[in-house]
């Protein structure tokens, strides 16, 4: 039953996804990776976390319940190419009874520096009601756990930023 926890998983700090590769169609007429595709790399990285925490695609099929994105904030650091391997951070910041709140960081796989950050809320929902929904204690239990070992991790700088023109002096 998806209700109890029948293992223990490990909570590396942070958690890294496998190894993705920039795909040639998602090169916009600037050359380099069209900003949507960060989205997709981002998203593909929370699956895998998902996936560990217990609310991966077999828990959507058997709860119909789910993690839908509320908010996020994505900034563009540096450019990606066709080809480019890349691994995205997922750290976990905070989560309550129907939400969590992560940090992801996208850097380039071979050469390390950091491609562009996204920080997110994410609700947890019932997709048969369309409203949010308390986790199951399986995966707050995970998520307890998961947080236990990324608040040993210092917090990102760029956590709760938000957009603004700079001050005029």
């Amino acid at each position: 039953m998806l209700d109890r926890v029948d293992f223990e998983p490990l909570f590396f700090a942070p958690f890294v996804s496998s190894v993705m590769t920039v795909e040639e169609d998602w090169i916009d007429y600037n050359g380099h990776l069209n900003m949507a595709y960060y989205n997709v790399l981002f998203d593909r990285a929370v699956d895998e976390a998902f996936e560990l925490i217990g609310c991966g695609l077999d828990y959507v099929k058997s709860r119909r319940h789910s993690c839908f994105t509320a908010e996020i904030h994505v900034r563009y650091l540096r450019e990606l190419h066709a080809g480019d391997p890349v691994r995205v951070t997922f750290q976990l910041l905070d989560y309550d009874a129907k939400r969590m709140h992560y940090f992801e960081q996208l850097f380039h796989a071979k050469e390390g520096w950091v491609s562009a950050t996204s920080e997110n809320m994410s609700l947890h929902v019932d997709i048969a009601a369309h409203k949010t929904a308390a986790f199951p204690p399986a995966v707050t239990h995970c998520l307890a756990r998961m947080k236990q070992a990324h608040a040993k991790l210092p917090l990102p700088e760029a956590v709760g930023r938000k957009i603004a023109m700079p001050a005029k002096g």
